[in-house]
Parts: C-alpha cells; sequence; structure tokens
C-alpha cells in the first residue's frame, strides 16, 4: 500500500514551522482506496507570504484541530504504507517531527516522485510539481493545497506506473538503496560512484560552487552518513536542498584526507564548513634589531605581514622554548621581553647575562649569540618523512616536514628508488614528487602525532647537497 502524501506549512523546515494541511491518499499500485484530509490550526501566525502561496489565512485554521487532535489519524494511515511524495523528505521531515513531538514513532519506506520522474521521464524541461505535471498534461486545479498537489500526485504517480516505472520503484525500495534518503537535487549515481578509500570529498550547489569540504576514511560511507538523518532545523534542511553534485579527491591514507580536508577549507571558505574556519590563536618567535643596534627575539601573536622564526599553539609553549635558549646562549630576558622593570636583568645577576640590557656588552657580540640560537633553534627542528600506504600498488604517499614545517605531500614510486641504504631518504629528490601546501599549528600537530604513533614510518631526511 502506498500513502501518497501532501502537506502545507508555515515555513521551508520542520523545528521552527508548522503544518496548516494535510491530505493522505492511500493507493494499492492501481487506484485510489481512501483519502483523508484536513486543515491543521498551527498554532502560530501563518506568514502573508505562505498566506499569498497557499490561500490558507488564519481565519481558516482558527477552528481547525491542531495536529496533536489528529497525530492518531495521521500515524494509524501512515503504518504500514510506503510514504511517498514529491521531494518527499520535506513532507517527511515535518510529519516524522511533529508525530513525534506527539509521541507517535514515524517508520516508514519512502518514495520520491522527483526521483521516480527523473528515472522514468529523462529529458524533462523541470522535475518540480507543476512543470512535471505540465510537462506529462496533467492539470492541478487546486495548485498549493495539500489535497490538489496529493491529486496531482496520484496521477503522476500512476503515470509513472504505467511508463514502466515499477521497476525503478523496486529499486529505491530495496534495504540497500540509500535514494530515498539523499537530497533532493542529487542524482543518485553520483553516490554510487564513490570510491570507498580514504580521501576529501566535495558537495556543490547549483552553480557548481563548493558548499562544503569534508575528510572521510571511505568516502563513500561518510558521504552517505550526512543523509541518513534528516534533522528538522533550517541549517540542514537548507544544506540538503542546496547539494546538486559531489566530487572527491582520493588520498593515500587518513591522515593525509585530514591533512588536505585543512588545506581545501581555507583555500576555498565553504559556507556550510565550521571547523577550522574560526580564529586560532596562534603565537610566533620574532626577530628585529632595535634602535640601539641590539638583536631581540620577542613572542607576539601571529602577524600575516611578518615571518616568525617558528610557530606555537600556546604561549607557554614558545615561553619555555625562548627560556632555554635564554639560557643555554646567555641572552638578556630584558631584551627577550621575558624580564621587565629598571635596572639590571636577573640574568646579569645570576651570571648569564652579560649585561647587554645595560649597554654593557658590545651590540655585535650579544647579535652574534642571539643568531647561533637562532640557528641552533632551527637545527633542532625536526625534519623528517612520513611514507605510507598509497592510493594504489604502485606508489606509496609521503609527508614531509623540514625544519619543524609541514613542507606539503605527494606521492613516491613503489619501488621506493628515493630510498638510500640507510633507510634516509634524500630532501631534494622528494620534493620532486610533493606539492607544497601553506601548514598551521593544527596541520603540524596532526603529522607530529602520527609520527610518535607510528614510527615505522618515518624516515630522516639527508641534505640534497
Amino acid at each position: 500500500m502506498y500513502a501518497i502524501v501532501d502537506i502545507e506549512t508555515t515555513g521551508g523546515y520542520a523545528s521552527n514551522n508548522a503544518i496548516t494541511e494535510v491530505a493522505i491518499v492511500l493507493h494499492d499500485g492501481n487506484r485510489e482506496i481512501k483519502r483523508y484530509e484536513t486543515l491543521v490550526n498551527p498554532g502560530m501566525v501563518i506568514p502573508r507570504y505562505v498566506q499569498s502561496l497557499t490561500g490558507i489565512n488564519d481565519e481558516m485554521v482558527a477552528d481547525a484541530p491542531y495536529f496533536n487532535e489528529i497525530a492518531p489519524i495521521v500515524h494509524d494511515w501512515l503504518s504500514g504504507a510506503i510514504f511517498v511524495a514529491h521531494n518527499v523528505n520535506f513532507d517527511y521531515s515535518f510529519l516524522n517531527h511533529q508525530l513525534k513531538a506527539c509521541g507517535f514513532d514515524l517508520d516508514t519506506k519512502k518514495l520520491c516522485t522527483v526521483r521516480l520522474s527523473r528515472k522514468t521521464f529523462p529529458g524533462a524541461p523541470s522535475y518540480s510539481l507543476g512543470n512535471i505535471c505540465r510537462h506529462l498534461g496533467i492539470s492541478i486545479p487546486n495548485r498549493h493545497r495539500a489535497g490538489g498537489d496529493a491529486d496531482a500526485t496520484v496521477l503522476l504517480f500512476e503515470k509513472i506506473l504505467k511508463a514502466g516505472g515499477l521497476e525503478h520503484i523496486r529499486g529505491m525500495l530495496k534495504s540497500n538503496s540509500r535514494e530515498q534518503y539523499l537530497p533532493i537535487n542529487l542524482p543518485a549515481g553520483q553516490l554510487e560512484r564513490l570510491p570507498e578509500t580514504p580521501g576529501v570529498y566535495y558537495f556543490h550547489d547549483q552553480k557548481g560552487k563548493v558548499i562544503y569540504v569534508g575528510k572521510a576514511k571511505n568516502i563513500r560511507r561518510r558521504v552517505s552518513s550526512h543523509f541518513s538523518n534528516n534533522k528538522p532545523g533550517r541549517q540542514k534542511q537548507e544544506f540538503l536542498r542546496n547539494i546538486y553534485s559531489i566530487s572527491h579527491e582520493s588520498t593515500g591514507t587518513e591522515l593525509m584526507a585530514f591533512l588536505l580536508e585543512c588545506i581545501e577549507i581555507r583555500r576555498l571558505w565553504p559556507s556550510n564548513n565550521r571547523s577550522m574556519k574560526r580564529f586560532q590563536q596562534t603565537y610566533g618567535l620574532y626577530l628585529f634589531e632595535d634602535r640601539s643596534g641590539y638583536m631581540r627575539l620577542v613572542l607576539e601573536k601571529k602577524k600575516r605581514q611578518l615571518t616568525p622564526i617558528y610557530t606555537f599553539s600556546l604561549l607557554w609553549e614558545g615561553q619555555n622554548i625562548l627560556w632555554k635558549l635564554i639560557r643555554q646562549y646567555e641572552l638578556c630576558p630584558k631584551l627577550c621581553f621575558i624580564e621587565k622593570g629598571e635596572g639590571a636583568c636577573q640574568g646579569v645577576k645570576d651570571l648569564y647575562c652579560h649585561g647587554a640590557c645595560e649597554h654593557n656588552e658590545p651590540s655585535e657580540v650579544y647579535n652574534r649569540r642571539v643568531q647561533e640560537a637562532v640557528d641552533g633553534l632551527l637545527k633542532s627542528l625536526p625534519s623528517f618523512t612520513l611514507v605510507d600506504e598509497g592510493r594504489h600498488p604502485e606508489e606509496k604517499s609521503c609527508i614531509l616536514v623540514e625544519q619543524g614545517r609541514f613542507y606539503g605531500m605527494g606521492y613516491l614510486p613503489a619501488d621506493e628508488s628515493w630510498s638510500r641504504d640507510n633507510g634516509s631518504i634524500n630532501a631534494g629528490e622528494v620534493k620532486a614528487f610533493l606539492t607544497p601546501y601553506p601548514e598551521n599549528d593544527y596541520m603540524r600537530g596532526l603529522v607530529y602525532q602520527h609520527a610518535e604513533q607510528w614510527p615505522a614510518k618515518r624516515f630522516n631526511l639527508v641534505s640534497s647537497l
């Protein structure tokens, strides 16, 4: 049994709107068996633009039953039937949300006559209810009313069945079919063609613009999960309505998918991504020469126009490293902005500062130690690669960290011609296979964490000179 449904509502998403009219037509696949139709008091003011579209105003629903009064009837009519509607996820989301609020569970299979029309009548100019009915010669005398649109959907459904659509219906109702959950504008074939590999996927709108970027260990499974729950909120509903196509890029490993997602979100700035677009308060260690000719190290919030010696996610991380440099290279804590106040610094009293803060040590002598400290810091920063599985057996994935910074990633030949006998890798040879990318502390942290967890995948670098 099919329950062919249409509803009218106060707005476009279920969580903050309500139903104003319901029509349910029970159909056995040959003919209409019976129908239920009623206005519903939404318990809120009907917006004027909705009144002008549907013709349903506040006076018309004033004496109509509230949804909780008809919920048992609606649930009884829908239970055990296949829920059919034009853009089925819209009608289903409203009825499911309202029934749950009344203590009823709606658990039925769904059929979308938009998708069935696309399969049965390919090449139509448009598959909106009005346009596909006009294309097929179906009149809708009572347009934008639940009863009139339900009647039109019944006639459309019967034409689909007569045109051989039963095969499509059976396919869509199979237990392994995801089509009934997909966004209305997304072709099912695009989901079926997605690989079950790690990578990054992109949701595009009607104009092809990327509106969301995601990472996945299994691209097809992760993309499917976006559509498995039809939350009634505006954000979710608008998101689903705007998905028209999916593209993807496979990666050798899940780690590469994490990194590429971060890169692509910052490159494309998609409207529906929230994570990784938030402001990250990071710090940098900077070097400059003051008016007296002394080189000074300073920890500051990261500045776009200046290149730091190194960056830190947390201020205390930078302070710890700076204190180590001060002690090891006998620098002045005042000239490094670690200590404030008048007179000699604590370093003079503890005999590791040579008096640069009071100009008792020539700037050229002090500056040599500052440069040694900077060189020592850079030399102490790790340089290595992470080599792992590739996208296919003929290659291996590679992520390169150079002097503590994420350089980039790519794919190496599986024959390991790039590897040295001692287990090291030539940096210059490897870079020819890699794509450089901008880095940030989050990406660097992911790579470091993975290197620590999987030491066998880490290879030291040797100079290309």
